[in-house]
């Protein structure tokens, strides 16, 4: 058994599907990135061109790059080369695995959606996707989520898995205790971030507060 002891989860956060005021939206950005640990941003935007895309990647970019914090594209390994992402997140219908990588490169960040599905995790760990994800694990208010996954699933992976992983879908600071106790790596939050009543700032800290108590009390049941 490893003397390493288990890390934190970590936030994972993810673009609103629209973004029509986007320096009040940096600024808000700069503001949560401030608050906590935030592990990465994933750019999801959602039936708009790609010169908005770009124009939003412009912007987004060097606020995150200055906290050392990775920027994700969702869906489309081409803008996340043209843009200078990162990585890319891809779902079971986008651009394959094997086809990302090698437009990308070794180094870049590809994590792939595998719903509720053991077997396409394990396909994609095989493939060499650096994180998969999960879920969703509660309804969720920016995207029709296809499948419903349950904790047992995190818990099950985490156990047996080296390749981290993240919950998504529809995840919240009240709701999402039960989710992080599974052990996974990252919390994927987007409105439970950016429709926080008392705002985004205050949503990563209470994320991160809960993150760290998890994580303290596994380290007494170790």
């Amino acid at each position: 058994m490893s003397d390493e002891s288990p890390s934190p989860c970590r936030l994972y956060l993810i673009t609103p599907p629209r973004l029509d005021n986007l320096p009040a939206f940096a600024e808000s950005l700069k503001g949560a990135l401030d608050a906590g640990d935030v592990a990465c941003l994933q750019i999801r935007l959602k039936d708009v061109a790609d010169d908005v895309i770009r124009r939003v990647a412009d912007v987004l970019l060097p606020l995150c790059h200055a906290k050392d914090i990775a920027v994700l594209m969702n869906d489309r390994p081409d803008l996340a080369k043209k843009t200078g992402c990162d990585g890319v997140h891809i779902g079971q219908e986008d651009m394959p695995y094997k086809k990302a990588r090698a437009l990308l490169g070794p180094d870049a960040l590809i994590g792939v959606t595998c719903h509720d599905s053991r077997h396409l995790a394990m396909i994609a760990g095989e493939d060499g996707a650096d994180y998969v994800a999960f879920g969703a694990f509660f309804p969720t208010e920016t995207k029709e989520a296809p499948t419903q996954a349950d904790t047992d699933l995190l818990r099950w992976w985490s156990e047996v898995m080296l390749i981290p992983s993240v919950a998504i879908g529809g995840l919240t600071v009240e709701n999402c205790r039960e989710v992080v106790e599974t052990g996974t790596d990252f919390l994927a939050v987007s409105s439970g971030v950016w429709t926080h009543p008392e705002g985004p700032a205050a949503a990563v800290k209470a994320f991160n507060a809960l993150f760290e108590a998890v994580h303290a009390e596994a380290l007494v049941g170790l």
